[in-house]
């Protein structure tokens, strides 16, 4: 709690320690396992396009962000909560770190990426155990074998959480609009799990919008959060998927809110002259489907939130610290709950609260 407002981090992260893999992968997958100290996969790197002197900038930072975390423990599950109550935060919602990329390998075999999403799972559930209150898990998904998909669902229900994340990014050439996810898309709604859609970094090994013509890290990351969650909003309301499941939760992570301003409006521009060509699966203009069941996480330095938040509506938004990383700002909290004189307390009560209760289905 900060300030009197109670606060759900809906984007939060874990740092995954080195030997993970190779201590909860399946025994006939072990060689698979990435290895420290550069985590490459029998020799490959797990990540793209990444000088050395950005992999030498990220470390340092987070070094000297989070200097207890690695002192003490090393982010393990005391440290998170730790690092939530200095940030006042209640409730976290973990996400990976090295896993945005490990789990997202396009040219990695389905069973690879399989056994790989089960290790981080059992991991993440072994994390979480040490407080299933307040460290709550989000689940892997292996999204390159569509039959996978449902059981490792199951087992992440059987857990007791709330939600699982996906990359917005093709994989093995399928949008997220692609009929092999079906049946995945009716069994969310019916158990009624959220699906937090978060980037798989800008060096991730997905197609990914911008790695086809730029290479530094500025270019890179400029690009990959916020127009990959464009595209993924598009494919989801192009493809049918919020027509067909008007009760499925979908939360766009990591790429702050101020997009949704210009993208919904030439949305709704283009379906009002060219929405006989899609008729059959968007039946309504593509920002009432963004109101009805869609959630945007905000930055609180973003210059038009009062906008977002008039245009899109206040029941939209929610927001995520995005520690550990290298650009995590240790007063995010802070600022998010400072935000009263551009939006109201109900606002920012809705967003650090009410908002995200909703989104991930808590009591």
């Amino acid at each position: 709690m900060l300030n009197n407002y109670q606060i759900i981090d809906s984007d939060c992260h874990v740092f995954e320690p080195a030997d993970l893999w190779v201590n909860y992968i399946e025994p006939q997958f072990r060689n698979f396992a990435p290895m420290p100290p550069d985590m490459t996969i029998r020799g490959e790197k797990i990540y793209n396009k990444m000088s050395g002197e950005v992999h030498k900038f990220i470390v340092e930072k987070v070094a000297a962000n989070h200097p207890t975390s690695i002192a003490y423990g090393g982010f393990d599950s005391q440290s998170q909560l730790q690092a939530m109550e200095q940030m006042g935060t209640d409730t976290a919602f973990l996400y990976p770190s090295l896993g945005l990329w490990v789990l997202t390998i396009d040219t990695m075999s389905s069973q690879v990426t399989g056994a790989l999403t089960r290790a981080y799972n059992n991991w993440l559930k072994d994390f979480c155990s040490y407080n299933p209150i307040r460290l709550q898990g989000v689940g892997a998904i292996n999204l390159h074998a569509p039959s996978e998909m449902i059981p490792e669902l199951h087992r992440i229900v059987e857990f007791g959480w709330k939600a699982v994340f996906l990359c917005p990014n093709p994989v093995k050439g399928r949008l997220l609009s692609d009929l092999a996810y079906e049946p995945f898309w009716k069994e969310c709604e019916e158990l009624e799990i959220a699906i937090g859609l978060h980037e798989c970094g800008s060096h991730g090994r997905l197609p990914t919008t911008g790695a086809d013509r730029f290479s530094s890290q500025f270019a890179m990351h400029s690009c990959s959060h916020p127009m990959e969650q464009m595209m993924a909003l598009l494919a989801l309301i192009e493809g049918g998927v919020l027509e067909r499941h008007p009760q499925l939760r979908i939360g766009f992570l990591e790429s702050g809110c101020s997009w949704l301003l210009y993208w919904l409006w030439r949305l709704d521009e283009e379906y009002e002259h060219l929405y006989w060509e899609v008729k059959d699966t968007v039946k309504m203009r593509p920002s009432d489907y963004f109101r009805r069941q869609c959630f945007v996480a905000i930055e609180p330095s973003e210059p038009y939130l009062s906008e977002v938040a008039d245009y899109v509506g206040s029941d939209n938004l929610i927001f995520g610290s995005d520690y550990p990383h290298w650009d995590h700002d240790s007063n995010i909290i802070e600022s998010i709950v400072s935000l009263t004189p551009k939006l109201s307390k109900e606002t920012v009560k809705k967003i650090v609260w009410d908002n995200p209760r909703k989104f991930y289905g808590l009591p």
